[in-house]
C-alpha cells in the first residue's frame, strides 16, 4: 500500500511547527513509532489500538510503521492520537478518507474513541493558515480558543473518533463548522452588574489619579502604603481601566494560554490577564522553564497584554527581582536549556506593592513600632535599578470613617473614557513607529515627542539637583508628564504636568 500521510503540529515558544505522520502497512509484525517520540507519544499506540477496536475497525496483521517528521525534533504529549488512528485507518484500507491531508488534526484519543483536549490548539490553527489547509479538527473542548483563529478554515471541534472520519472522508453532513455553531462573542465592556475595584476605594484620591495616569500611559507603578490601605484593590483597578485588547492582543494572549493549558474564555469584553503570584514563587515559575526541553511560560508571561502585580515586593529574592530587567525592557525573555530554547512575550504592566516598614503600620496614626533605621533599612531592599524601571511611586492611604462612608468615586465608565481618548492621542502620535504608548519612549523619542519650553526646563532641572535622580528617573518624569499632558487634552506640556509627574517620585527623597 501508498504511504498515507497526516498533517499535526508541535510548539515551540508560541509558534506551532508542522509535523507529518507518514504511516505505511507493509508485511511483517509489529506496529513501530519512530521519530524522536517522548514516552507520551509512544503510549499513544495502545490508546489508538484499542479506541479502533471499540469502533468496530481491526489492526492489520502486518507491519506498521508510522513516522513522526522531521525525525530530529522531539515530540512530545497526547495531542497526535488522533492523527495516528486516522492514519492506521487510511493505511490499512478500512475507510477511503481523501481528504485526510487537508486539515491539522490535533486531538488524544479515548479508550472508547471519545476525543479528548490537548494544548497548543491555538498556534494549530495560525500554522494551519500558512500552510494554506482546508482547515482543522481539534477536540471539542478546545473549541473556545479556536474561534478567534477560525476565519478562513473549515474548523470541527469534534467529540468522537466516528466525526473525525466522516470530516476526513469528505461528508460533513452530520457535522458543523464552529462558525455554524456559534454565530457571535458577546459585547464587549459589561462587567455583569458586578462591583468593580474601582468602586471599592475608599478615600485614596490620589491614588485613583495616579492609576489613571498608569492606564492612560502604559506606566509601571509602586504602591507603598501600611497594611489595609487597598493596594490590591487598586492594582485590579488597574487592571480593569486598561483599554479593551485588540483582536491581535487577544490572539497573542489566546496563544500563551493554548500552550500552559489554561486557556480562558477569550471573548470581546473579556478583562486583560491579571497574574499575582506570591513572593515565595520559584524563578522557573515567575519567569517560565521546566525539566529537560518541556518548557512552559511563566508569570511574565501570563500577564502579558495585562497586569502583573507582586505585592510584597520587598519580601521577594533580591535574585529574582533583577531577573525582571530584562524582562521589563525588552518584552520578551529568552529561556535556554541543554536541547532547547524558547522565547516568550513579556509584554506587562508591573504593580508591585509593600509597606513602608516591617510592621507594616507605618501611615496608619501611631501604629508602626518601627525606627527610622528600620524604615530605611526595610526600602533598602527595593534595587534601585528595578525602581528606576517602575516610572510612577504612589502612597496609599488607610481610608478614614467618613471617606468610607462618603461618596463614591466617580464612576469607571467615565474614567474609561478619559484614558481611551489619551490612547487614541498616542495612537495618531506615534502612527508609523513601533511605539504605542508614552512609558515606551526612548531618550532620543523623548527629544521628538516631548518638547520643553525654557520654563519647564528650569523646573526640571531644579527637581534633578533637589532629588538627586537618576537618567532613568528623569525621562519617567518627562513621560509621565506626557501622559498627563495626553489627559488634559494638550499638546504641550506644560509645567503643571510636570510638578504632578514629579510627585510620582517620592522613594527618592527616602533620607527625609
Amino acid at each position: 500500500m501508498s504511504i498515507v500521510t497526516t498533517i499535526s503540529s508541535k510548539i515551540e515558544g508560541i509558534k506551532a511547527v508542522k509535523i507529518l505522520i507518514e504511516t505505511e502497512v507493509t508485511p511483517g509484525i509489529g506496529i513501530h513509532l519512530v521519530g524522536l517520540a517522548d514516552a507520551a507519544v509512544k503510549e499513544s499506540l495502545l490508546r489508538t489500538v484499542t479506541a479502533l477496536q471499540s469502533n468496530g475497525f481491526h489492526i492489520p496483521g502486518r507491519k506498521i510503521v508510522i513516522n513522526l517528521a522531521p525525525a530530529d525534533l522531539h515530540k512530545k504529549g497526547t495531542g497526535y492520537d488522533l492523527a495516528i488512528a486516522l492514519s492506521i485507518i487510511a493505511a490499512s484500507g478500512q475507510a477511503s478518507l481523501p481528504d485526510l491531508d487537508k486539515y491539522l488534526i490535533l486531538g488524544e484519543i479515548g479508550l472508547d474513541g471519545s476525543i479528548r483536549p490537548v494544548t497548543g490548539t491555538a498556534p494549530a490553527l495560525v500554522l494551519a493558515k500558512e500552510l494554506k489547509l482546508k482547515g482543522c479538527i481539534i477536540p471539542r473542548r478546545n473549541m473556545q480558543e479556536a474561534m478567534l483563529f477560525s476565519e478562513g478554515l473549515d474548523v470541527y471541534a469534534v467529540e468522537t473518533l466516528k466525526e473525525a472520519i466522516d470530516i476526513t472522508s469528505g461528508d460533513t453532513s452530520s457535522v458543523k463548522t464552529i462558525h455554524e455553531e456559534i454565530d457571535d462573542f458577546e459585547e464587549p465592556g459589561a462587567l455583569n452588574g458586578k462591583l468593580s475595584s474601582w468602586d471599592l476605594i475608599c478615600g485614596n484620591d490620589a491614588a485613583r489619579r495616579a492609576i489613571e495616569i498608569a492606564a492612560a500611559g502604559g506606566h509601571n507603578v509602586l504602591l507603598c502604603g501600611p497594611a489595609g490601605s487597598g493596594k490590591t484593590s487598586i492594582a485590579n483597578a488597574l487592571a480593569e481601566l486598561l483599554p479593551p485588547m485588540t483582536v491581535e492582543e487577544k490572539k497573542e494572549v489566546a496563544c500563551i494560554y493554548s500552550i500552559k493549558g489554561n486557556t480562558p474564555s477569550f471573548k470581546p469584553g473579556n478583562e486583560r490577564p491579571f497574574r499575582a503570584p506570591h513572593y515565595t514563587c520559584t524563578m522557573s515559575s515567575l519567569l517560565g522553564g521546566s525539566s529537560g526541553d518541556n518548557i512552559v511560560p511563566g508569570e511574565v508571561t501570563l500577564a502579558s497584554k495585562g497586569v502583573l502585580f507582586l505585592d510584597e515586593f520587598a519580601n521577594y529574592p533580591k535574585s529574582l527581582l533583577e531577573c525582571l530587567r530584562g524582562t521589563l525592557e525588552d518584552k520578551k525573555i529568552t529561556i535556554t536549556r541543554l536541547r532547547s530554547k524558547v522565547e516568550y512575550p513579556t509584554d506587562f504592566q508591573l504593580v508591585v506593592a509593600t509597606p513602608p516598614c516591617p510592621c507594616g503600620r507605618y501611615g496608619d496614626g501611631d501604629k508602626c513600632t518601627c525606627t527610622k533605621n528600620q524604615r530605611l533599612s526595610y526600602l533598602a531592599r527595593l534595587s534601585g535599578p528595578i525602581l528606576d524601571r517602575i516610572a510612577m511611586q504612589v502612597w496609599t492611604n488607610v481610608s478614614r470613617k467618613e471617606q468610607i462612608m462618603g461618596p463614591r468615586p466617580e464612576p469607571i465608565e467615565s474614567v474609561r473614557e478619559r484614558i481611551k481618548a489619551a490612547r487614541e492621542l498616542q495612537k495618531k502620535r506615534y502612527e508609523g513607529t513601533a511605539i504605542r504608548t508614552n512609558d515606551e519612549l526612548s531618550a532620543k523619542d523623548m527629544n521628538t515627542y516631548c518638547p520643553l519650553g525654557e520654563e519647564q526646563m528650569q523646573l526640571i532641572e531644579s527637581l534633578i539637583f533637589r532629588l538627586g535622580l537618576s537618567a532613568r528617573a528623569f525621562g519617567n518624569i518627562i513621560k509621565i508628564a506626557r501622559t498627563i499632558a495626553d489627559l488634559a487634552g494638550t499638546d504641550e506640556i506644560m509645567p503643571g504636568h510636570i510638578a504632578e509627574a514629579a510627585s510620582y517620585r517620592f522613594l527618592d527623597r527616602r533620607t527625609e
